[in-house]
């Protein structure tokens, strides 16, 4: 959760303490931004759930690496 978003949810506090429905309006602002940013994060290290997917996460960054080596043979003898 950004500042805009820290920001947004303190200033909902504040006037809530005026009316009451902002208090509501502060908590799911909140929870609405830090549902997202935990879907943020889950994206950035996004790994395999299934064992099909680690195998080809796996095989993906094998071959990756045989093309790195026999492009750069010379970095690796």
């Amino acid at each position: 959760m950004g500042i805009i978003g820290v920001g947004a949810v303190g200033v909902l506090v504040v006037l809530g303490f005026g009316n009451h429905l902002w208090w509501l309006v502060a908590g799911g602002l909140y929870l609405f931004l830090s549902k997202r940013s935990d879907s943020d994060e889950e994206a950035r290290t996004a790994r395999p759930t299934t064992y099909q997917g680690y195998r080809a996460r796996r095989d993906r960054q094998a071959r990756w690496e045989r093309r790195y080596r026999r492009e750069r043979r010379w970095r690796w003898i």
